[in-house]
């Protein structure tokens, strides 16, 4: 069952955030994951939420995206990223679903 970790995240320092990004990238393609998105253009339709920058990532299961999080290759991209920004981050299982057959 996939997993996604879902993120948002307000940098302080947008220049060197750019180096968080090419870091993680390497890390989250070692554990199997990728990312849907990264950014981009959002509008908030219901509620208070004032998300700054968007960003989920896919990996083929819970456990592998945990082990991505916590993995000493992600280390030095994680510390790097707590530096520069404030950061909402979660795990959430997703579902399998059925595959659909035409009628």
């Amino acid at each position: 069952m996939p997993a996604y970790v879902i993120v948002n995240v307000n940098t302080s320092d947008p220049e060197r955030y750019e180096d968080y990004k090419k870091m993680a990238q390497e890390t989250v393609a070692k554990f199997g994951g990728r990312f849907l998105v990264r950014g981009g253009k959002m509008r908030v339709l219901e509620g208070s939420w004032n998300p700054t920058r968007i960003v989920v990532l896919e990996f083929d299961s819970y456990e592998r995206a945990n082990a991505w999080w916590h993995s000493a290759e992600y280390a030095p991209a994680k510390e790097l990223r707590q530096r520069l920004s404030t950061t909402d981050l979660l795990i959430v299982d997703g579902f399998d679903s059925p595959a659909v057959v035409p009628g």
